[in-house]
C-alpha cells in the first residue's frame, strides 16, 4: 500500500527498512546525511527513537523539515489509521507535530522504556517490542480504517468511498480526523502523492501518471505535488541518490 512505503529524499545510504511483525508496519533505521531534503506525507504516524530520545511523529498534511544535524534515528512505521488506538489519543491531535512520549505517556513508564532501548543492542528491535507491546495491551484499531484507506488509495470519491462504508459524509470526515489526523480528502491527496511518485519513478511519462491518479492533466498534478511537497515534481524526482 502507497501510504506506508516512507518518503525520505536525499538521504545517504544510512536508509533502510523492514516489515515488522506488527501487522501493516515497518521497522527503519536512517542516519540521514547533514542537509537532508524533507519527508514527505504518506498518511502515517511513527514511534521514533534518537539518542535517549522517544518521540511520535504525528501525521504530516506538508513535507517535515528533518533539520541539518545529522543523528541516528530508528521508527515504527505504522499503517495508516492504526496508531492512534496504540497511543491512546486522537491524531488530529498531533497533526504535523513531532512531540515527547512522556508528553502522551506516563513518564516512568517512558523512562523505563527508554532505557531498554538505550541499553539494547539493536534499538530498531527493541524499539518494534516496544510497539508489539502496546498493540497487545490497547484496544484493536477503528475496523473501517483499512477500507477507507483501500477505497481512497483506490482513487474512490469520498461520498462514495462513505456509501460504501455505510457512512455520512460527515461520519466519515470524523472517523478519518481521529484515525489519520485529517479528512478524507487531504488522507486522498497524501496517498495521491505517493502513487504518482511512485508511478513516476517506475518510468512512466507524466501525462499517463497524471491520467492514472486521477488528475485533469499534468499541470494539476504538479500543483498538487508542489502543494504537498514544497518542492517541484521534477526536484522530487531527482532527489534520490
Amino acid at each position: 500500500m502507497a501510504g506506508v512505503a516512507v518518503e525520505v529524499l536525499g538521504q545517504a545510504s544510512g536508509y533502510a527498512e523492514r516489515p515488522s511483525r506488527l501487522a501493516g508496519a515497518v521497522v527503519w533505521t536512517n542516519v540521514p546525511a547533514a542537509g537532508a531534503r524533507p519527508v514527505l506525507p504518506d498518511g502515517c504516524m511513527d514511534l521514533l527513537w534518537s539518542e535517549g530520545r522517544l518521540l511520535v511523529a504525528g501525521p504530516d498534511t506538508r513535507a517535515h523539515d528533518p533539520g541539518d544535524t545529522p543523528a541516528r534515528w530508528v521508527g515504527v512505521r505504522f499503517f495508516p489509521g492504526t496508531a492512534p488506538a496504540l497511543l491512546g489519543v486522537p491524531a488530529h491531535e498531533l497533526r504535523d507535530r513531532r512531540v515527547e512520549l512522556a508528553d502522551l505517556w506516563p513518564a516512568a513508564v517512558v523512562r523505563r522504556l527508554r532505557g531498554r532501548i538505550d541499553a539494547a543492542p539493536d534499538p530498531a528491535a527493541a524499539l518494534e517490542e516496544v510497539a508489539l507491546w502496546r498493540a497487545a495491551e490497547a484496544d484493536p484499531p477503528d475496523p473501517l480504517t483499512a477500507r477507507i484507506v483501500a477505497a481512497l488509495d483506490a482513487g474512490r470519491p469520498v461520498a462514495a468511498t462513505a456509501d460504501e462504508l455505510g457512512l455520512g459524509v460527515r461520519q466519515l470526515h470524523r472517523r478519518s480526523r481521529d484515525a489519520f489526523g485529517y479528512g478524507p480528502k487531504t488522507l486522498a491527496r497524501v496517498l495521491r502523492l505517493q502513487r504518482v511518485l511512485a508511478s513516476a519513478r517506475a518510468g512512466v511519462p507524466l501525462a499517463e501518471t497524471a491520467l492514472r491518479a486521477g488528475f485533469a492533466d499534468q499541470a494539476h498534478l504538479a500543483r498538487d505535488v508542489r502543494g504537498l511537497a514544497g518542492m517541484p515534481l521534477g526536484r522530487l524526482l531527482g532527489a534520490r541518490g
